[in-house]
């Protein structure tokens, strides 16, 4: 089908800024623009009463900032470790803020968000290496939090749905056990070369552009031949089997469509409970970028549907 019109607008709105495309920037410049965008962003007032704070978890020597959001009712709770998207390098915890509160909310559900360390500065694994570390951490200290042990789920949008699914996949092959779900917005599951059909048909026009993707694979990967690593392209992952039940999202205008696809029949043809939702119209970024998130009726309508997802599991 067409582009949704209100989406359209917005993409047009963000063109007559007349801001260089993200390839054309440096990490700090792309950074910026996003901080500045955010410093203009007001939460919804529905949203406003959810407890926030703001801590730092030790792993091996190293610090790693969290922002843990708690709705207003009675637990114990679901909670969902959440990492941000922004292709491992220009995504925060303020980035992603708005939607962590109204998932929080929506959900009845404890919301730990990761500051995970960003690429160039922190090339793979050392993202990857903080997101485990943090959702071993929560596994840890669940009933700390208000959770419930049985419903902690990990997840997350674009770059950080695949670090949700590649850490569901660690935890697995370290025969971790406690983590009960996967919430997986348009992630990012298999290399951009050779390109899939969405990768050609979505190229430009929509938001995450392909040479957007090849930018931010630049600056994630020590080296190309990094791309055949489960670890950063779970589609390569030698089995699915044993993975927590997922809720995988994908979008007609994105680039990442096919792979995400292709991830989630991979998932049900390993056995996984799957709830696959493609969605029409849509671009990447459309569930939880403050850009389109809450502007859109299908971003409320996807929130809704996580949500009920993760109270279905309780």
């Amino acid at each position: 089908m067409p582009i949704d019109a209100k989406l359209q607008a917005i993409l047009d709105a963000g063109k007559a800024l007349g801001r260089p495309p993200v390839e054309q920037q440096t990490p700090a410049e792309a950074r910026a623009e996003r901080a500045e965008m955010m410093a203009r962003f007001v939460p919804m007032p529905e949203y406003r009463s959810v407890k926030t704070e703001d801590r730092t978890i030790g792993a091996d020597g190293r610090k790693i900032p969290v922002r843990i959001y708690t709705p207003a009712r009675d637990g114990p709770f679901a909670v969902v470790v959440f990492f941000h998207g922004g292709g491992w390098g220009v995504g925060t915890l303020e980035t992603h803020d708005p939607y962590c509160r109204a998932l929080a909310t929506e959900a009845g559900a404890v919301v730990v968000s990761v500051d995970y360390r960003l690429a160039p500065e922190h090339k793979f694994p050392a993202g990857l290496e903080d997101s485990l570390a943090a959702t071993e951490w929560v596994l840890e200290h669940v009933g700390e939090l208000g959770g419930d042990a049985s419903q902690v789920i990990a997840g997350g949008d674009s770059a950080g749905a695949t670090m949700a699914t590649v850490v569901a996949l660690l935890l697995r092959d370290k025969g971790v056990t406690g983590l009960a779900g996967q919430i997986l917005l348009y992630p990012v599951t298999a290399y951009y070369d050779p390109p899939t059909a969405s990768y050609v048909e979505n190229a430009e026009g929509y938001g995450l552009t392909r040479n957007g993707m090849i930018w931010f694979w630049d600056n994630y990967l020590n080296d190309k031949a990094e791309a055949k690593d489960f670890r950063v392209a779970p589609l390569f992952a030698p089995s699915l089997a044993g993975l927590p039940r997922a809720f995988v999202v994908t979008a007609e205008y994105d680039v990442l469509r096919d792979e995400g696809q292709a991830y989630a029949k991979r998932l049900a043809e390993a056995a996984v409970a799957v709830t696959h939702v493609f969605v029409e119209g849509m671009n990447h970024g459309f569930a939880a970028s403050p850009n389109e998130f809450p502007f859109l009726p299908q971003a409320k309508d996807m929130l809704r549907r996580v949500a009920e997802w993760v109270k279905a599991g309780r």
